[in-house]
């Protein structure tokens, strides 16, 4: 029994000591981690926020080799002061200690106030209840939070919406010294563009973002501290159009007959702080003056008008008395919501000359830029006054090397002095003159300049600005193959140009967002940019865009265009997807409950359109397709299927009743297979590309099937030449599903041909943005060269050559799922990701052994998740931002597909 007793008493010494061993060993660990990447609503120290709870995010990084992480409880505390956050005591809000492994918490802000500055902090506990570590401190900023009241009235001018110089607007005042901040507050129905001495408030553009104005506007605040000085100062704005006002009916839209359309308007409020704790506040009313200037006129989708000698002189100046001026009309706010603008304004990710200039005569020049692209042009010019110069913006040029419109001016007609994507300039004369829009975009890469009299210009007087909603870019990919690299960069910059506070189709002939448009481009967005503030918005012009009956436009926002039966389900099903698709990716369900109870109205809808089967089979499906067209009874009632699945997993996620859903989710899927199946073939209806691959995609074919079904599809592109004989829905789905089911060299051959139908011949016949016809039509109709909806292949690169996914049952990354495939003509590819829990890696390339079969793998999962890496095996990893090195056995992989 004693030498028991010694044994058991050296066995208990010796496990203390190797706990405290541990124990250490964490300590140090912990000593080498850091928070890093804080942010509030998605926002590095954002200035506005204005909502019922305040999501906060973060990510964790390793500084050394140690062994990974998996965060057990947090605890988030806000504080006015960064003494304040040690004394849990003095917070104004704290989670108190939170057991999960998200690196993510949800706060309400009711015990935060208005207009006021707040610092966070992150800590994070061990099993034991231990604080083990401390994140650095960040800020953030309240705005109008629990409707705060404003001091500032909207005010308009005297005239009527069918007047076309804009509103001008301007109010004096004087500033004490020792500024310790400025930040004005300012919205409007249309758009403002608003200085502070002359000087412009931000380098934003064309803000606020469209909503649907009458049901809710979007304020903006920003950071004037370094305009303001002390003494006389003067803050000035002059108000565009945008699609609030869109006055000529030059388009097909409707926007000139939308209910909300009026005057452009504004409120505003400049909240000046002193270091001695005083407070100022400048606040638009009545006292305001009003005027019109130089811009005698703008239309979205025609351009500006600008007579340099109507400016008025000494506005921008604060000594100018501007008593003679008519004051200021306080008018009705254009809805009863006010909100803050979270998303990113749009502003200039690049300006960039031309690469080429050729003159036509001394009073024609045409301009050419590397790359298509969106936004508007700065012409610097001199010139006889009175000078009419006039700037059109197009894609493509004609054989006589002048620009082309055709292709894009189809559905706009010349309407007084408005043009389709044509800037006008009317010089003051005797000097250099620079001219920039403000008010509009265009999409081109060809500018023709002309002028009603001679003038003599370079190819340095003319310089573009690229403009989009500025969505930080999270996403990479690089391949051996050079035409692919080409096409991933060209779809980048298609979906940039087409993203002006909402997702659009086109930059230039419609600038509408289109709704199966943004669908079938959810993962170029999000395997590509940060992007869901830009989504949690969209959602919300979904919620105002609804109708009573539960139905919903094909265009969001709309004027009241779009709710016709042509356009139908397939495309309404951006409503389930975009929310599925940014609680893949972030783990967030904010859309989700944002979207549920316009889901159901919807869905309730869709029950009363029923046909004796059950289902519904109006709208289009595969549009734009090449020669062959999937049936569109047969693609609407997959997606009403689908509707209903994603809908019974909200409703789950939301802890609702998801029965019904799931319920007429199986009657759907056993209509589908009972009436378009043939089980002894695989085929599905019309057994081509899109009929195929679509049933496999939503989870429609039966389990036994899928493999025949497959092999179908495989035929199907085989037996067509490896060519894009589909529309949007294949160009989603085709790739996917044959690399799914182990048809990756056909994959990479439809993914790589260059005969037209396909991805290549664009690139071949030099476009550096995707079309929306996989030709230029003679009629040029729909034949738009800035179209993203034919991109998911970009986001197939990263996904699928790359591997790098996420696990729908483990959303947001929390679990990693590496999948890579390895094309035969391939030498290598590789992709990042930075993703909500840290930057995903994953590259590979061929051994230079002298077996080609020998594939070098090397991943870099994040601190804080999991992985699983199928290659010639399934390999789970816990991640630890470092990279890992596998040797896989390309044969291997191709054989696990018996194929």
């Amino acid at each position: 029994m004693r030498i028991s007793f010694l044994c058991h008493s050296i066995l208990r010494l010796a496990s203390i000591v190797l706990g405290c061993c541990l124990l250490l060993a964490s300590c140090r660990s912990y000593e080498q981690m850091e928070v890093v990447n804080m942010r509030c609503e998605y926002s590095a120290e954002p200035v506005a926020i204005d909502g019922e709870q305040v999501r906060f995010t973060w990510v964790y990084q390793l500084n050394d080799a140690l062994s990974g992480f998996t965060q057990r409880s947090v605890e988030v505390r806000v504080a006015e002061s960064e003494q304040a956050l040690s004394d849990v005591a003095q917070c104004v809000a704290a989670s108190g200690r939170v057991r999960t492994s998200r690196p993510y918490v949800v706060l309400p802000t009711d015990g935060l106030k208005a207009e006021s500055r707040y610092c966070w902090q992150v800590r994070v506990y061990n099993n034991l209840g231990r604080e083990i570590l401390c994140s650095p401190v960040a800020w953030f900023s309240t705005a109008k939070l629990h409707d705060h009241k404003w001091q500032g009235r909207w005010i308009t001018d005297s005239y009527d919406k069918n007047y076309q110089p804009a509103p001008m607007f301007r109010k004096r005042f004087m500033a004490k010294g020792d500024i310790a901040s400025a930040r004005l507050y300012i919205s409007a129905a249309g758009y403002y563009d608003a200085k502070i001495n002359g000087k412009r408030v931000s380098d934003d553009w064309l803000n606020p973002a469209f909503t649907h104005y009458d049901k809710r506007n979007l304020y903006l605040v920003h950071d004037v501290t370094e305009l303001v000085r002390e003494g006389a100062n003067v803050i000035t704005t002059t108000l565009g159009n945008g699609f609030y006002n869109e006055y000529t009916g030059m388009s097909v839209w409707d926007y000139e007959d939308a209910r909300w359309r009026n005057r452009p308007r504004m409120i505003c409020e400049l909240q000046i702080e002193y270091k001695d704790g005083g407070k100022d506040v400048v606040a638009s009313d009545a006292s305001w003056r009003t005027a019109t200037g130089e811009v005698l006129g703008n239309v979205i989708y025609a351009g500006d008008i600008i007579d340099a000698r109507c400016e008025v002189e000494g506005w921008d100046d604060a000594q100018v008395d501007d008593s003679s001026f008519a004051a200021a009309v306080e008018c009705a706010a254009p809805s009863s919501l006010l909100v803050a603008q979270q998303m990113p304004p749009i502003r200039a990710s690049e300006t960039v000359e031309p690469t080429a200039m050729k003159q036509i005569s001394d009073r024609e020049y045409v301009f050419t830029f590397a790359e298509n692209m969106a936004g508007v042009c700065t012409l610097n010019v001199r010139g006889e006054a009175g000078t009419r110069i006039e700037m059109e913006h197009g894609e493509l040029l004609k054989a006589d090397s002048t620009v082309e419109m055709g292709n894009i001016a189809i559905y706009a007609e010349k309407v007084g002095d408005a043009s389709f994507q044509q800037d006008v300039f009317i010089l003051k004369g005797d000097t250099l003159e620079e001219f920039t829009p403000r008010f509009h975009y265009n999409g081109f890469q060809y500018v023709t300049v002309r002028a009603d009299k001679p003038i003599e210009l370079s190819r340095n007087s003319l310089k573009a600005h690229f403009l989009h909603t500025d969505v930080e870019s999270v996403g990479d990919f690089r391949s051996s193959n050079e035409m692919m690299n080409k096409l991933w960069r060209a779809v980048r910059r298609s979906y940039l140009s087409n993203l002006y506070g909402i997702p659009t189709d086109c930059p230039h002939r419609e600038k509408n967002g289109w709704t199966a448009d943004a669908h079938v481009s959810i993962d170029i967005a999000l395997t590509n940019y940060d992007a869901i503030l830009a989504y949690e918005k969209w959602i919300d012009d979904f919620i105002d865009n609804q109708r009573a009956d539960g139905s919903i436009s094909g265009i969001i926002p709309s004027a009241g265009w779009g709710y016709d039966d042509w356009i139908g389900p397939v495309w309404d099903a951006a409503m389930f997807i975009i929310p599925n698709a940014l609680y893949n990716y972030y783990g967030d369900k904010r859309a989700i409950e944002k979207i549920y109870p316009v889901a159901e109205r919807y869905l309730q809808y869709l029950a009363q359109r029923e046909n004796e089967e059950g289902t519904v089979t109006y709208g289009i499906g595969d549009w734009c397709y090449y020669k062959t067209q999937t049936p569109t009874d047969f693609t609407t009632t997959c997606f009403y299927y689908y509707d209903n699945l994603l809908m019974a997993r909200f409703a789950e996620l939301l802890g609702s009743d998801s029965s019904k859903y799931e319920t007429k989710a199986i009657v759907l899927r056993e209509l589908i297979n009972n009436k378009y199946l043939d089980r002894t073939t695989g085929i599905y209806s019309i057994g081509k590309i899109t009929a195929q691959a679509l049933p496999l995609a939503l989870g429609i074919a039966p389990e036994e099937m899928e493999k025949l079904v497959a092999a179908r599809l495989n035929e199907a592109v085989v037996s067509g030449g490896y060519i894009c004989d589909f529309g949007l829905l294949g160009s989603k789905y085709a790739l996917r599903m044959l690399v799914k089911y182990g048809y990756v060299e056909t994959a990479y051959r439809l993914a790589t041909q260059t005969r037209r139908p396909s991805w290549g011949n664009w690139i071949e016949n030099g476009f550096t943005t995707p079309l929306e016809t996989w030709a230029i039509r003679d009629n040029f109709a729909d034949s738009s060269a800035n179209h993203v909806f034919f991109g998911d292949i970009a986001a197939w690169m990263q996904s699928d050559l790359a591997g790098i996914n996420y696990d729908e049952s483990q959303p947001g990354f929390e679990n990693i799922i590496i999948r890579p495939h390895f094309p035969e003509e391939m030498e290598w590819a590789e992709a990042s990701f930075k993703s909500v829990r840290g930057v995903i890696s994953s590259a590979w390339h061929r051994s230079r052994s002298r077996s080609h079969n020998r594939i070098i793998l090397e991943v870099t999962i994040p601190v804080n998740t999991t992985a699983t890496i199928y290659t010639d095996g399934i390999y789970r990893v816990q991640g630890n931002g470092k990279p890992l090195r596998f040797v896989v056995n390309a044969r291997a992989v191709k054989s696990k597909y018996n194929i």
